[in-house]
C-alpha cells in the first residue's frame, strides 16, 4: 500500500472544500490532478472517501474516520519540517530553565506562552529548585540558565544579571507570642524561626537566619503551613502568601526595628564557557526585561 503525502493532501483539501475544484483552486493544481490523486488514494486504502452521487462530493463513513487520520500526518510533516527549518537556524532541541520560587510564578505563564509562539519546537524542562542550588545546575550543566536570589560569591564561570526584587515579609501565626506585642529584634531570636532550605549546604542557606532554634524546610508553602500553625515564625514573599489558603491565618508582627520588608535581588544566572543559542538568548532578554518589584539601589551584571 503507497499512500503518498500528495495524495492525502488532496482529499484533506477535498473534504474542506467541499468539492475538488475548491481543492484544486486552494492546492493551485488542476481539478483532474486532484481527483486522480484522491481516487489512488481510495484504490491504496481500498475504501470509498467520498459520495459521488451528487453534485458534490461528500465523505462517507469511512472518508470521516480517516480524514482525522490524514489531518494528523500533515500536521506532523508539518512539525517535522518545522522541527529542521530551527535545527537549520541553529536554535537548541531542548532547554533546562531552573527557578527558586522566589520568582514570582504569576509572571511566568505570560512569558512561556511567548516563548512556546517564538520556539515552537524547542523542548523545555522547568525545574524549582532553591537558592544556591539553581548556581550549581548551571554550573554543572544540568540546567542552561537559572534565575535565583542574589548569591553574594557565585563561582567565577558563571555570568549573571539582576532581574528583579522580591520583598520578604515577616509573617507568624494568629496566636504567636509574636502577633500580641510589638517585636524588638532581640525578641525574634527567642522564638523558632522557620527557613527555606537548599539541599546544598552553602553561606546562602544561612543568610536569613535570625533564631536561636531553625527549622528548616524545602518548600515556601510548607513553611506557610508551619506558622499557621504557631510552630514557628517566617521570611515569605508576598505572592507566596497572597496565593496561599493560609492567608488569613498569618499576621506580621509590628516590628519596632523595621517597616517588616526585606528586598531580595533576583538574579539571572548562564555558564560562561557555554555557548548561548538563539532561544536561551531570547529568554535571558526577556526575563531582563520582565523586571520584578522596584526598589532603591542598582543592580549588578556580570
Amino acid at each position: 500500500m503507497a499512500v503518498s503525502l500528495d495524495q492525502l493532501q488532496a482529499f484533506v483539501a477535498a473534504a474542506e472544500a467541499g468539492s475538488f475544484s475548491g481543492a484544486a483552486r486552494a492546492l493551485r493544481k488542476a481539478q483532474s490532478a486532484v481527483s486522480t490523486q484522491v481516487s489512488n488514494l481510495e484504490a491504496d486504502l481500498g475504501v470509498t472517501l467520498f459520495n459521488r452521487a451528487g453534485r458534490n462530493p461528500v465523505l462517507t463513513p469511512a472518508g470521516e474516520r480517516l480524514l482525522l487520520e490524514a489531518r494528523v500526518v500533515l500536521e506532523r510533516r508539518e512539525h517535522l519540517v518545522g522541527v529542521a527549518r530551527s535545527l537549520e537556524q541553529r536554535v537548541e532541541n531542548r532547554l533546562v530553565v531552573a527557578i527558586d520560587e522566589l520568582y514570582p510564578e504569576h509572571a511566568l505563564g505570560a512569558l512561556f506562552a511567548d516563548f512556546a509562539r517564538h520556539f515552537p519546537f524547542v523542548e523545555l524542562e522547568l525545574l524549582f529548585p532553591l537558592m544556591e542550588d539553581v548556581s550549581r545546575m548551571v554550573q554543572s550543566g544540568a540546567a542552561d540558565l537559572g534565575v535565583m536570589w542574589r548569591q553574594e560569591v557565585l563561582p567565577t564561570e558563571l555570568g549573571f544579571q539582576t532581574i528583579g526584587w522580591v520583598p520578604l515579609k515577616l509573617v507568624c501565626g494568629r496566636d504567636h507570642p509574636l502577633a500580641k506585642a510589638r517585636v524588638e529584634w532581640e525578641e525574634l531570636k527567642r522564638h523558632r524561626q522557620i527557613l527555606v532550605a537548599a539541599r546544598s549546604d552553602g553561606p546562602e542557606k544561612r543568610r536569613l537566619r535570625v533564631a536561636a532554634e531553625v527549622w528548616w524546610v524545602e518548600s515556601h508553602w510548607v513553611i506557610l503551613e508551619m506558622v499557621k500553625h504557631g510552630i514557628g515564625w517566617a521570611f515569605v514573599t508576598d505572592h507566596v502568601i497572597a496565593a496561599s489558603q493560609t492567608a488569613p491565618d498569618l499576621v506580621t508582627p509590628d516590628l519596632q526595628f523595621d517597616q517588616g520588608d526585606w528586598p531580595i535581588a533576583l538574579e539571572l544566572v548562564w555558564h560562561k564557557q557555554r555557548p548561548c543559542g538563539p532561544a536561551a538568548a531570547w529568554l535571558r532578554e526577556r526575563f531582563a526585561a520582565e523586571r520584578v518589584g522596584n526598589p532603591s539601589g542598582a543592580g549588578r551584571t556580570a
